[in-house]
Order: C-alpha cells, then sequence, then structure tokens
C-alpha cells in the first residue's frame, strides 16, 4: 500500500463501499458469464475473479468481514439486475462506462496494480462490448433510426397543423396520413437501396463469357493477365496465373480450363432482403410516427393533447437516445437529452410556422 498511516472510521466506510461494490461487479460478470459460452464466457469468468482479488484485498484492511456493510451503489445494482434479466450488450455497455470511472486511482489505500486492473477491465468489457454491437449494429441501426424518423417527423407534422387551429379530427387525419406516407416512403426507399446494391454487386461478379477464347490467346501476350489485374491482382503474379489458364485450356483442348478466378465475396447475407428490408423499415417507422398521434386517436384534443403527446413523445425521445448512447458506449443521459433537443426542436419551429400560417389566415 502507498499509505501507512492509520486508517480513520472514514477510511473503513469507504473500504467497506468498495468491498460491496466488488462483489457486486464480480455477481455482474458471473452471471453474464452464465448465458454465454466459449471465450467470452472464459473472459467474463477472469474478470469476476479479478474483481474477487480486489475483494479479498479491502477484506484484509478490514480486518475480516464488518458487522455491518453499506448497499451497493445504485450503478452497480442496477448492473445485477439487468444481468439478471437480460445478460444483453447493454449490460457490457453500462460496465464499460462503469469501469472507465475507477475510484482506485486517488485512493491512497489501492494498490497500483488494482488500479491498473480496473483500467485493463475498461478495455475488456469495451472489447466484449464491441462483438456485441456489431452482432447487431445493422438491425438495431435500422430501428432506432426508422422509429425516430417516425417520432420526429410526425410529431413535427401534428404540431404545425394543429397550431393552425384546425379541428382535431383533421389533425388526427393529417397524422395519420403523415405516419402512412412516411413509412411507404421508407419502405420504398429502402426496396429500391438494398435491391440496387444487390444488382451493383451483381454486376461485379466473373463470368465465364470469355472462356471459350482462352486456348486461343497468345501466351506470350496474354490479355488474360489483364483481366486478373482488374480484379486486384499484381502484375507479375496476374501474368503468370494467364500463363498457367492457357497451358491448362490447350491441354484440355476446350474453353473449360481452370481458370482460378478471383473469389468475390458474397455479400448477399449481409445485404438481406429487398422485400425484408422495405417491411422493416415501413414498420420501423410507423412505430415511431403513430405515437405523436395517439392522443387525437383516443380522442383528446387542444392543449391537452399536445401535452399528452410531447409527454409520449420525450419518453421514446429518450429511450431511443439513451439505447444509442449505451450501445456507443456514450453518455446514456448526454444522448437522450440531445435526442429529445433535436426532435423538440424540429416541432417547435413547425409549430411556430402553424402559429403564423394560422394568424395569416385568420
Amino acid at each position: 500500500m502507498s499509505a501507512t498511516a492509520a486508517p480513520t472510521d472514514r477510511d473503513r466506510r469507504r473500504w467497506a463501499q468498495y468491498l460491496v461494490n466488488e462483489r457486486a461487479e464480480a455477481h455482474v460478470y458471473r452471471e453474464l458469464a452464465g448465458r454465454r459460452s466459449g471465450e467470452e464466457r472464459v473472459i467474463l469468468l477472469a474478470l469476476a475473479e479479478a474483481e474477487g482479488r480486489h475483494e479479498a484485498h479491502w477484506l484484509g484492511l478490514l480486518g475480516g468481514e464488518p458487522a455491518r456493510l453499506p448497499r451497493a451503489d445504485g450503478r452497480t445494482v442496477l448492473l445485477g439486475w439487468m444481468a439478471r434479466r437480460f445478460g444483453s450488450i447493454f449490460v457490457l455497455a453500462l460496465a464499460q462506462n462503469a469501469e472507465a470511472r475507477s475510484p482506485y486511482d486517488d485512493e491512497p489505500f489501492a494498490t497500483p496494480m488494482m488500479a491498473a486492473d480496473e483500467k485493463i477491465h475498461h478495455e475488456v468489457v469495451r472489447g466484449l462490448a464491441a462483438r456485441g454491437r456489431r452482432r447487431l449494429s445493422g438491425t438495431f441501426r435500422a430501428a432506432v433510426f426508422g422509429a425516430n424518423d417516425g417520432l420526429v417527423s410526425n410529431l413535427a407534422l401534428v404540431m404545425g397543423i394543429g397550431a393552425t387551429g384546425v379541428s382535431s379530427q383533421f389533425v388526427l387525419f393529417s397524422g395519420i396520413a403523415g405516419l402512412l406516407a412516411g413509412a411507404l416512403s421508407m419502405g420504398a426507399g429502402e426496396f429500391v437501396s438494398v435491391r440496387s446494391q444487390r444488382e451493383l454487386l451483381a454486376a461485379t461478379e466473373p463470368s465465364d463469357f470469355a472462356d471459350g477464347a482462352i486456348p486461343h490467346l497468345d501466351i506470350d501476350a496474354n490479355e488474360l493477365a489483364l483481366v486478373y489485374r482488374t480484379r486486384g491482382m499484381p502484375e507479375a503474379e496476374a501474368s503468370a496465373r494467364a500463363r498457367r489458364a492457357v497451358e491448362s485450356a490447350r491441354a484440355l483442348g476446350q474453353g473449360r480450363a481452370e481458370t482460378g478466378p478471383i473469389e468475390v465475396v458474397d455479400h448477399s447475407d449481409v445485404i438481406g432482403s429487398a422485400w425484408g428490408a422495405a417491411l422493416s423499415s415501413f414498420l420501423f417507422f410507423a412505430s415511431g410516427a403513430v405515437i405523436p398521434v395517439l392522443p387525437w386517436m383516443f380522442g383528446l384534443s387542444g392543449v391537452t393533447a399536445v401535452a399528452v403527446a410531447l409527454l409520449l413523445v420525450g419518453i421514446a425521445l429518450m429511450s431511443t437516445g439513451a439505447a444509442v448512447g449505451l450501445l456507443s458506449g456514450a453518455p446514456p443521459l448526454r444522448r437522450a437529452l440531445r435526442q429529445l433537443a433535436i426532435g423538440f426542436g424540429a416541432a417547435a419551429v413547425t409549430y411556430v410556422l402553424g402559429l403564423l400560417f394560422g394568424v395569416s389566415m385568420g
């Protein structure tokens, strides 16, 4: 230890807090390990073992198990609750943020090894979280951004229409029309995007169009080498491979030689189905766009409908913002507030324009 002064009661209370937090964090890692297999399970159990060593350090300083222990801090309790019920990437993202705030850098009774452990734990958890982010990034991105587009665009629409002073029925009709128009536009756009991308990749794949001409090529002025070079092969290697292809075709006496085309990665599984992408984009957008319209659907009107719509959309925007923050390793509250400010800012602009338009029409 770097400190040799006699510990005070305050020191002992701090040690007890460290003790319960380390136990709780070890429990979180064991819970997560129980939901995983292979290398990830081994890594999580190793993290739990390391937290156990830290626990033993504080237990030794305290002289054994204290008669009374404080509760683990709220962050660690939340991690444990989520690990028991979800065991998902969100838990690892929260743990990543937690490990980045080690208290041992300025703790005189912690060893340098413990402080170093916490920094390494942050990198380990970040690596595990990154694996999860890569696994769900495409689907998650489509869901969050599709729903967020629906939330913001339809909230701005109904706020702008409502501010002109039209009837509640007209606001409801406008909201439903905005939902359908936006969702259909998103679905159609995604269909065209995915279909075009698949067609573009298909056009880049090698073909057997010129295979029949291979036996007749000049082996010393072999233009087949140019084909290989267009596919990224170095000049010397392309020439050697082209020579082998011509020799093979002449030996066989036919144009079905093993030309050894450079493999092109099949991206169809990554890109997905055009119809599937269109349907998911439609549903994601609609799921967000329906929220601002709910108050008018249930018969509310006027200021009450506006207030309820803002409340519902605010909750949804903060939820999507916090989710993005968690998965990106950023502070979830900051991302939630940013999402809220953007959505309400757009709605405020259309509301003011609606007021001005309503006054001018009046």
